[in-house]
């Protein structure tokens, strides 16, 4: 019954198109796996005045190829003007007769702006949902995919014609811990912990949970609150990383305990102004042996330098078409 299910799931096809930064990805999937995905290119360019002029992939000669058919939209949300050139062509998409959306958004880059703190801030998490949530009905609701979401509470902000189907990376971590022979993983706060600690349940790992402590004044400090680091090989396991502060801060106070070595992990290196640069080798934080990220953000993880250094991009396609068949892997 299984294996018939399985095989049912794995005959479904896809009509792929995709925003211009994860085309490539696009283009391999439909390579890899031929039996499953039909690429369509779109065409996204700009008027002289700035507004969006973009040809959409699947209808040739005024025919209509994808009508009825199940669509895989592939989207990067990196900028506001890629997210609202985005957000036309999923509106034209549903309004063209398609069987069914799904959208897979490895990261979503308002996840850490939830909620607000004072009166006149904006929660973009929750406007981005409101657009998911208006989105045309083409029969069933618009399905979306995302990867290690920083709060997951952000897919009860979802509602109406969009649903979210939660998604994890770790599967691609497990695989570098056996290759490497790391026996520990570490979180740098207690949030982390819950959010990933239960994902390595099936191996043989010890567990270290970090966090901050206060110090004079509003100074911080991390520190090991649970688990022993000497002589562990580590890897340090978060969702993302900005400027990575903390995640240096916590690395230093492994090492300070005597790990043997310390790596990171996190799916999402968002990296704001090229702040990978001070964890290579020769930067002012380069206290990591690895440091793995997902292509969850192309336009980042396309500049890491792979040949010369220490990062290590994992690539999301194999989980992604795994994931289509499932709904969810947290």
């Amino acid at each position: 019954m299984y294996s018939q299910l399985k095989k049912e799931r794995e005959s479904i096809r896809y009509q792929i198109l995709a925003a211009e930064a994860v085309e490539p990805l696009a283009r391999r999937m439909a390579e890899k796996y031929p039996d499953r995905f039909t690429f369509h290119p779109t065409t996204w360019a700009k008027f002289p005045d700035g507004t969006d002029n973009i040809e959409i992939g699947g209808f040739s000669n005024r025919k209509n190829l994808i009508s009825g058919e199940r669509v895989l939209f592939l989207g990067s949300f990196h900028s506001n003007d890629a997210t609202l050139s985005q957000f036309q062509v999923m509106i034209t998409l549903l309004q063209s007769f398609i069987g069914s959306l799904t959208v897979v958004l490895p990261f979503s880059p308002v996840g850490t702006m939830e909620r607000v703190t004072q009166e006149g801030q904006v929660a973009t998490a929750a406007t981005y949902a409101h657009m998911f949530s208006s989105l045309p009905n083409c029969g069933r609701p618009t399905r979306l995919m995302v990867y290690d979401l920083h709060t997951l509470q952000n897919r009860f902000y979802l509602h109406g014609n969009a649903v979210a189907s939660l998604h994890t990376a770790i599967p691609l971590l497990k695989e570098k811990i056996e290759e490497n022979g790391i026996n520990c993983v570490a979180f740098p706060d207690d949030g982390a912990a819950k959010r990933f600690s239960a994902m390595f349940q099936d191996m043989d790992l010890e567990i270290i949970v970090c966090g901050k402590t206060r110090g004079e004044g509003d100074s911080r400090t991390v520190t090991i609150q649970d688990g022993n680091a000497k002589g562990k090989k580590i890897v340090i396991v978060d969702d993302l990383v900005q400027t990575g502060g903390t995640l240096y801060e916590t690395g230093k106070v492994l090492l300070d305990a005597g790990a043997s070595s310390v790596n990171a992990f996190v799916t999402h290196g968002v990296f704001p102004n090229d702040s990978w640069e001070r964890f290579n080798k020769g930067g002012d934080r380069a206290c990591f042996d690895k440091f793995w990220v997902t292509n969850s953000i192309p336009t980042v993880t396309d500049k890491l330098p792979e040949k010369d250094g220490i990062f290590e991009v994992l690539d999301l396609l194999d989980l992604i078409v795994d994931d289509l068949d499932h709904y969810n892997s947290i």
